[in-house]
């Protein structure tokens, strides 16, 4: 009898953990009321294409970026090339789950234009701050900043390289939110003095208008190293 309840909880244990795998990159019903939108289906690139080249598809993507298992992998040396959503946004809020090898940098622009190469949009870093690589790296240059403008809070709740982190990020009107594992860690007004102080010294201050407010793209950026995606949503948000 023992027996029997022991295989009856190990295959409960089985289905309840392909029911969760199935459940990544889907939406809930109230998700979809609420207006969300997946950005990655689990399945394909469906949605993105390479950054700089319009209207060329999602087959002129790098090998660097690969689907499997329901993950969007950035390969480690293998060039994939920064991708960007098809669509353009202004107004709206984006939760993501990401996962850094050790010792890995990466990140999510947003707001981004084609027209400024040099400097497309604003980044939320993703880095592995506890690397010996990055010790010496100021506060703006560490996950979560607006990347070399602004820092996050000291004590924000980074998980360590390996494991799971979500990010969230609002844009609505000229505030902007940074959010790392439920808790809001930078808050900022596009085009505000804060900002073009931050601008001016960065390695940005020669890129007109930088740090204001456009409609733009999502970008995953290619750093080189490795990088895990999933659970890529967002839902468009009222003008302020």
């Amino acid at each position: 009898m023992k027996k029997i309840s022991m295989m009856l909880v190990m295959a409960a244990a089985v289905v309840g953990g392909a029911v969760s795998a199935l459940a990544d990159n889907t939406l809930t019903a109230e998700e979809q009321a609420a207006g969300w939108q997946l950005l990655f289906d689990g399945q394909s690139l469906k949605g993105w294409r390479q950054y700089g080249k319009p209207g060329t598809g999602c087959d002129a993507i790098g090998s660097g970026w690969k689907v499997s298992s329901g993950l969007l992998k950035k390969l480690s040396g293998v060039k994939g090339g920064d991708i960007i959503t098809e669509q353009k946004y202004t107004d709206f809020e984006l939760t993501w789950e990401w996962r850094l090898e050790k010792d890995g940098n990466n990140g999510i622009k947003y707001l981004v234009t084609e027209s400024r190469p040099q400097a497309p949009g604003y980044e939320y870093q993703m880095i592995d701050d506890n690397s010996d690589k990055w010790k010496k790296l100021h506060a703006k240059a560490k996950t979560a900043s607006f990347y070399e403008v602004l820092a996050p809070a000291e004590d924000k709740p980074l998980k360590p390289a390996g494991e799971w982190n979500t990010s969230r990020l609002v844009v609505q009107g000229n505030q902007v939110e940074h959010w790392l594992n439920g808790k809001k860690v930078l808050t900022y007004e596009l085009g505000s003095d804060a900002v073009k102080a931050g601008v001016a010294d960065s390695k940005f201050k020669k890129c007109p208008d930088f740090g204001t407010k456009l409609t733009g793209h999502i970008m995953l950026t290619d750093h080189n190293d490795e990088a895990w995606y999933r659970n890529i949503k967002l839902r468009e948000l009222p003008a302020k």
